[in-house]
């Protein structure tokens, strides 16, 4: 299907094709088992794989010689909001640029292949606050599969980089805006999205589509109607003027259950008193969803916070089966019924801003429990028998022009830079952030002119010296058994079975960290922001660790409350990194 207004514009723009060798290396279609247990030597998808552990099993680089890796290439990435994934499959990688350009270059080398252009729309720029950001790409039999800045679904042949196929998912002036990219689960594309207000609740949805033609399967709202499960949660506002519950970033899949697990946003606007008052829950909003992927169905849902400041709850979600046994000396929130010891299937890890850590049966959506990590003042407590969020009513609006000191601030003790989790240590690895806020409530009622209706002055957590930390903390017992401080905000971290984990931060520095201690073992200074998301890979033998630079508004913000020499640059550009031979 296509929009007859953009035909003529939506073009695919190929610089060359794969060389015979490397066509001859993409002869083999990516399929559903192969993305369940993707060659240990691939990275097929966001976080390599579809429980979301940012985890590669690779080992050629570790704890003992880490210390001596080397460049071996680089080039410029086309300029934006730089926040991208690289993918690998057989030795070719596959990166997203900014602004729906798509390139395939050879992974040992960097030699470029192809690169497709997408022509967009010059108003994207009215309608959406930063169109440009593209996380991630999916792959499927021979199909680099992306959701656009445009609302469009759209296939490119892998070895050529030409247009298959596209799909409309809405017109782009209707609010949906696609800051990441799919998954693939089962032979279905699935992808969330962020949905501006102007776009009401119908843009803010859940989609599935085949994997093989993109026909459309089915499509979910994050937001209920008066009339639907869910809808008396928003008291007396009009469906039309329920706003902005977004899903922005990437889903996880488990296969066994055939569920879908993603977060969801805020509310527009942020202060509750606005809408039908502080006392509703307004689903579902800042909340976990498991959905069946057959039916796009809602099976339950759990509601992290009713949010009132823009402390989204959107993040990645693990998928672990674990040994649950949480120590109550370092745990704030059990569930009394749990059976200490008893092995469980979980969603866990820090879904969102607050930093708190929440692990839930995935099965049921059982509350098992929660922890928090930095400073964070808006949970006041959790009921541990039915997990219902109680929020400190002093942090509460109740009109315009009022100022509360919050901890933490809107760029979260948690945001989209990932965490990492490894099975080796049955341990999660999390980026996080030491800030609080003054902020202020700006209207009295909602506007499309104001976003949230809020504004916030950021500043260090009062009494932390650095605003980046990476936290160690068990899955089984919740025991956070190291912690790494350092001046700059962190970002998205993997770790791999070498013992390492990969860490970028805002002031352009990206390291190796000992899984273990959090010693660092090797750094070096790429110039500017690390944005991208790690991955590791391996081509002929030989692994590999690829990250890359540029603009984030969220590092760019944390930058904003360190001193002058952390500041680092936004040149977008893509590092590969390897031990010498």
């Amino acid at each position: 299907m296509k929009h007859p207004m953009r035909r003529a514009a939506l073009l695919t723009l190929a610089c060359s094709i794969l060389p015979a060798v490397a066509q001859d290396r993409l002869t083999t279609p990516v399929t559903d088992a192969m993305l369940q247990d993707p060659d240990p030597a691939d990275w097929l998808m966001w976080r390599r794989t579809l429980n979301q552990w940012g985890h590669s099993p690779l080992d050629q680089i570790d704890t003992g010689n880490a210390g001596e890796l080397e460049l071996v290439w680089s080039r410029p990435l086309h300029s934006g909001v730089q926040e991208g994934t690289p993918l690998v499959y057989d030795g070719v990688m596959f990166f997203p640029n900014p602004s729906d350009v798509i390139q395939a270059m050879d992974a040992a080398t960097g030699e470029l292949f192809w690169e497709y252009a997408r022509a967009l729309p010059t108003d994207l720029n009215v309608y959406f606050p930063v169109p440009g950001i593209n996380r991630n790409l999916a792959i499927y039999e021979n199909k680099i599969i992306n959701t656009s800045a445009d609302d469009y679904l759209f296939a490119l042949d892998m070895a050529t980089g030409e247009l298959v196929w596209e799909h409309l998912i809405m017109d782009y002036r209707a609010g949906a805006q696609h800051t990441s990219g799919p998954i693939i689960g089962d032979g279905k594309i699935i992808s969330g999205r962020g949905c501006e207000p102007e776009g009401g609740p119908d843009a803010c949805v859940i989609m599935a589509h085949d994997g093989s033609s993109g026909e459309e399967l089915w499509r979910t709202r994050t937001i209920p109607a008066p009339d639907e499960p869910g809808g008396d949660s928003w008291g007396d506002v009009p469906f039309e003027a329920r706003w902005h519950v977004g899903t922005w970033m990437v889903p996880s899949y488990d296969p066994v259950l055939q569920r879908v697990f993603i977060g969801t946003s805020v509310t527009s606007p942020a202060p509750k008193f606005m809408l039908a008052g502080n006392d509703y829950q307004y689903l579902y909003h800042n909340s976990t969803l498991s959905l069946d992927a057959i039916t796009g169905e809602i099976v339950w849902y759990y509601q992290h916070l009713v949010d009132h400041w823009d402390l989204d709850h959107p993040f990645e979600r693990l998928l672990v089966d674990t040994v649950v046994a949480p120590d109550p000396d370092a745990v704030s929130w059990i569930n009394p019924d749990l059976q200490s010891g008893e092995v469980r299937q979980v969603v866990t890890g820090i879904p969102g801003k607050t930093g708190i850590v929440y692990t839930l049966d995935r099965d049921t959506g059982e509350f098992l429990w929660a922890t928090p990590t930095v400073a964070q003042t808006v949970v006041e407590s959790i009921d541990g028998a039915t997990g219902a969020v109680h929020v400190a009513q002093d942090m509460l609006f109740t009109g315009a022009e009022q100022t509360l000191f919050v901890c933490p601030t809107t760029y979260g003790g948690k945001n989209w830079p990932a965490g990492a989790y490894s099975p080796a240590t049955n341990t999660m690895y999390m980026p996080l952030q030491n800030t609080c806020m003054s902020i202020r409530s700006t209207a009295e009622e909602p506007s499309l002119d104001e976003l949230y209706a809020i504004d916030a002055a950021r500043e260090i957590t009062p009494g932390e010296e650095n605003i980046g930390t990476v936290h160690a903390i068990s899955a089984e017992t919740g025991v956070t058994s190291w912690t790494y401080e350092q001046s700059a905000g962190v970002a998205s971290l993997i770790v791999t079975d070498g013992g390492l984990i990969f860490a970028g931060d805002a002031a352009g520095w990206f390291r190796a960290l000992d899984q273990m201690t959090g010693e660092v073992l090797w750094e070096t200074d790429l110039g500017a922001q690390v944005t991208g998301y790690p991955v590791t890979y391996a081509v002929d033998g030989k692994q590999y660790v690829a990250v890359s630079t540029g603009g984030s508004l969220t590092l760019m913000g944390l930058n904003r409350m360190v001193s002058e020499d952390l500041q680092a640059g936004t040149d977008t550009n893509l590092f590969v990194f390897a031990l010498s031979d």
